[in-house]
């Protein structure tokens, strides 16, 4: 997420409480505060992660694509094994027995209709095993309407599996466990994240994805050991939080590796 989004979470508070109970100030001077907690002290550049991971395993890589915000792009990872991509290359890798490929057109700040470009700049050809998408805690700050994300996510999906690639689904984690965003408006934004994360699942599905409940699988953690989970600037994830973010997606990713290796092989076997 990019600083603007906690700026905007203001605006979240006016359009959703002010009528019903008169708090829009106090929402707007909890967003300031949030603001000046926060701060840019990691910046808006994610340690670049791509490459091949365990190289030294037999056989052809397998291809890794990862899609979404700075969740996804592993922003507050001090080294690149450290990234979400990284993570779940080489536990995919490590799971398969063979080298993975990582592609991330992830990008910080990215909310879901960006989704669009990332995908825009994928080479014609390429078809990835597996892609994994992380993405909507800027559509929530930024007030998307679910129906938005949600269209969005499923354009994503439906040209991803037509390139042939499984589609593992991270879904919005729960903004509430952001201490630095005060209360009321840290209850707010948790309830608007659930809501688009039901939604997310709700599509992912439809469309023949997997999705993965991040918020239950592990909002918890954060929730309870904010400062081990939570990077310095105590919004996104540290080493540690992307490390059981990974654990949470792997299995899925794994799964959807394996289903995509054992169609293409078919063929092969055919003959």
């Amino acid at each position: 997420m990019r600083r603007s989004s906690i700026a905007v979470l203001a605006g979240i508070g006016v359009v959703a409480v002010t009528t019903a109970f008169g708090v829009g100030a106090v929402l707007r001077r909890q967003a300031a505060i949030a603001r000046r907690r926060i701060g840019k002290p990691l910046g808006e550049e994610s340690i670049d992660a791509d490459r091949v991971w365990r190289r030294a395993l037999e056989g052809d890589p397998v291809d890794l694509l990862v899609l979404g915000d700075s969740l996804a792009a592993g922003l507050g990872a001090e080294r690149r094994k450290e990234t979400l991509g990284g993570r779940l290359a080489k536990g995919l890798g490590r799971r398969l027995h063979r080298p993975v490929r990582l592609r991330t057109g992830a990008v910080v700040g990215s909310e879901s209709p960006d989704l669009d470009a990332q995908l825009a700049l994928l080479p014609a050809g390429y078809a990835p095993d597996v892609a994994v998408i992380v993405v909507g805690g800027n559509d929530v700050t930024h007030r998307l309407p679910v129906s938005t994300s949600t269209r969005h996510l499923r354009h994503a999906i439906d040209e991803l599996r037509a390139r042939g690639a499984e589609v593992v689904v991270g879904t919005c984690p729960d903004l509430g466990a952001l201490r630095p965003v005060p209360q009321p408006l840290r209850r707010l934004v948790s309830s608007l994240s659930r809501r688009l994360a039901e939604a997310q699942t709700a599509t992912a599905r439809d469309a023949g994805a997997v999705a993965v409940d991040l918020r239950r699988a592990v909002g918890p953690m954060f929730f309870d050991d904010p400062d081990a989970m939570f990077s310095l600037d105590r919004f996104h994830p540290s080493p540690l939080g992307y490390r059981r973010t990974a654990d949470a997606l792997l299995p899925a990713v794994v799964r959807g590796a394996e289903t995509a290796l054992s169609v293409r092989r078919r063929p092969e076997a055919a003959r």
